[in-house]
């Protein structure tokens, strides 16, 4: 695997930073990768922008910024705004389907839209959707393992919600799953 690199972007709030987390953990401690995460935010707690930035690859990472991310996990329409234009040429873009409607896109870009707070909402809280987006990252790219998404999910909840977030992992997963097996 070449290194890829992923920018997640949404309010605060939406578990944006938590997400990044995730991706960077199950890459570095349990699928035996190097990772590298870079958070920003605003100086509000919830409500302003914030992004993560993960590396992920199989050699020593030098540099642990992204400028052009290989994909973009969006949350939000502002975070489209600003990030959109930054993908790759043949990037992959996933998007939160009922807060974000994508447009203009660089050339090539693959898309795949997933209802996260729907889905969150259905399952009894508004708060998993970042867990949701999580499952959907891990089913359409298949960048790292499921077990290794899983546990890091398991180790990064607050205790007591695991069943509740390894329900919305599944579900965000399977719903990316069935979108690549689609197109």
């Amino acid at each position: 695997m070449a290194k890829t690199e992923i920018r997640i972007g949404g309010l605060g709030g939406q578990g944006v930073i938590l997400s990044g987390i995730i991706i960077g953990k199950a890459a570095a401690i349990y699928d035996g990768k190097h990772s590298t995460l870079i958070q920003a935010f605003g100086p509000e707690a919830r409500g302003s922008a914030c992004s993560a930035q993960v590396t992920v690859s199989d050699a020593p990472i030098g540099y642990p910024y992204v400028k052009n991310p290989d994909i973009l996990v969006v949350m939000s329409r502002d975070a489209f705004v600003q990030f959109a234009p930054t993908l790759k040429d043949n990037g992959l873009l996933l998007y939160e389907e009922e807060l974000v409607e994508p447009s203009g896109l660089p050339a090539g870009v693959r898309a795949y839209g997933v209802p996260a707070t729907r889905f969150a909402e259905e399952l009894g809280r508004r708060l998993v959707l970042n867990i949701v987006m999580v499952g959907f990252f891990a089913g359409v790219t298949g960048l790292l393992s499921y077990s290794a998404m899983e546990k890091a999910v398991l180790a990064s909840v607050p205790r007591g919600t695991e069943d509740l977030n390894l329900r919305a992992f599944k579900r965000g997963y399977e719903h990316g799953q069935a979108l690549v097996a689609r197109a």
